[in-house]
């Protein structure tokens, strides 16, 4: 079977990968130097597997689509911040461009993540230019991704995957295509369940996730150690309070909850939600301020550890990191920005020693594994201040206080 796969990011490419070890699979991508890439067997992001699994497989991979029997669509679903909507347009986009290729019998599958009714309203109308009909010449289905950077891989094949397609027949050609490599169980669904669930599991970690953002605030206003009271709590057979953090990040988490509320005036807790974690860069900020108020540090420099979302990936995208850094800046402040896993970013990024010189805070905004193992001894020879607040609490405490170090840490203070 042939198969195009349109859009090689965080999830084509994976998805690309794991069907051409049954079927013969292209891809697709607007960006050349992606195509280059993946065509040289040289990853174009950091995943685990990625590279090995690129080397030993035959995709070969184009910047427009190629005939084919069966068509997925992977490209993403950007957050229009302005109008606080999804912009559908590279979906769109993918769909026109797929329509001068359609024969009797496709399969198209989208696994972008959409809003509720996209697939019917929008998709099918630009797919049936073609002049075949859906449901009857042709087929669609939306099988929305479960995978996480870091461990996409193994979440793409064991995790349960959900279906929906426009009729019976569409999401059962679907779920025989990714029976070919997925272990979790296929849930079939109508299209528009399965585009409406994808939203709710993002939206159900970022209300868990406001929720441990709050409890952090409040523990901070009554002395306790909010990490210490959500360990005791979900000790509970059924309480599963997730960690704090300075925020949400990533394409899902912190974007797909707004694809809810766009249309509606009946999503409170949602709203709310967002609004909580949108707001944690601002709490990290008063606790900046704070300090060089406490210590009369006039123009002070901040050093940012970490600008990809979460921990041991490259992925910066809506990253709580790139707020903070506006708002340090809108400060008057200096910012120097440290990351050992991105290579690219909208600010310059820096070599440790260089992030870290001069510097009077050094603000701990991703977990990644490196910064549990920094030497305080080296980082200390070369700040000017010795201050740290750690939004992740993953920093060797005692090194650093050791070192003569302040340190405060999101859900609670110590080292006074």
């Amino acid at each position: 079977m042939k198969i195009c796969v349109i859009g090689l990011g965080y999830i084509g490419l994976p998805t690309a990968l794991l069907l051409s070890e049954f079927h013969d699979v292209f891809g697709c991508d607007i960006n050349e130097v992606v195509v280059d890439k993946i065509n040289n067997k040289i990853p174009p992001f950091i995943e685990y597997g990625l590279e090995e699994m690129l080397k030993g497989s035959s995709i070969k991979a184009f910047t427009r689509p190629v005939e084919s029997d069966v068509f997925i669509i992977c490209v993403p679903t950007p957050f229009d911040k302005e109008v606080k909507m999804a912009d559908l347009g590279y979906v769109k986009n993918a769909t026109e461009i797929i329509v001068p290729h359609l024969r009797d019998d496709n399969l198209i599958i989208i696994e972008s993540t959409v809003t509720p009714g996209t697939c019917e309203k929008i998709a099918a109308p630009i797919l049936e230019k073609s002049g075949l009909k859906i449901g009857q010449d042709i087929h669609l289905s939306h099988c929305p991704e479960r995978a996480i950077p870091g461990r996409t891989f193994d979440e793409m094949i064991n995790n349960d995957r959900i279906v929906g397609g426009i009729d019976k027949k569409s999401a059962d050609l679907t779920e025989k295509l990714y029976k070919c490599f997925v272990k979790g169980n296929i849930h079939k669904t109508d299209i528009r369940t399965a585009e409406f669930v994808k939203l709710m599991e993002n939206t159900f970690r970022d209300v868990n996730i406001a929720l441990a953002n709050e409890f952090s605030i409040l523990a901070e206003e009554i002395g306790i150690s909010a990490w210490e009271a959500i360990e005791l709590a979900n000790k509970h057979p059924r309480v599963n309070i997730l960690t704090p953090g300075p925020g949400v990040g990533g394409h899902c988490i912190a974007v797909d909850p707004w694809f809810l509320t766009e249309s509606t005036t009946n999503a409170r807790i949602i709203n709310i939600a967002r609004q909580i974690n949108d707001g944690m860069s601002s709490h990290v900020l008063s606790k900046a301020k704070k300090i060089f108020k406490e210590q009369n540090i006039k123009n002070p420099i901040v050093a940012i550890f970490g600008v990809a979302y979460k921990g041991n990936v490259d992925d910066t995208r809506e990253t709580p990191a790139l707020k903070l850094i506006k708002l340090c800046e809108k400060e008057g402040w200096n910012v120097k920005i440290y990351d050992p896993m991105v290579k690219e970013f909208e600010y310059p990024l820096l070599p440790l020693e260089k992030a870290v010189r001069d510097v009077d805070l050094i603000i701990i905004e991703t977990d990644h594994t490196e910064f549990k193992n920094i030497n305080a001894k080296m980082i200390s020879n070369f700040v000017r201040n010795k201050n740290i607040i750690d939004t992740r609490n993953i920093m060797n405490c005692k090194e650093f206080l050791d070192e003569g170090f302040k340190i405060k840490i999101l859900g609670m203070e110590a080292g006074d």
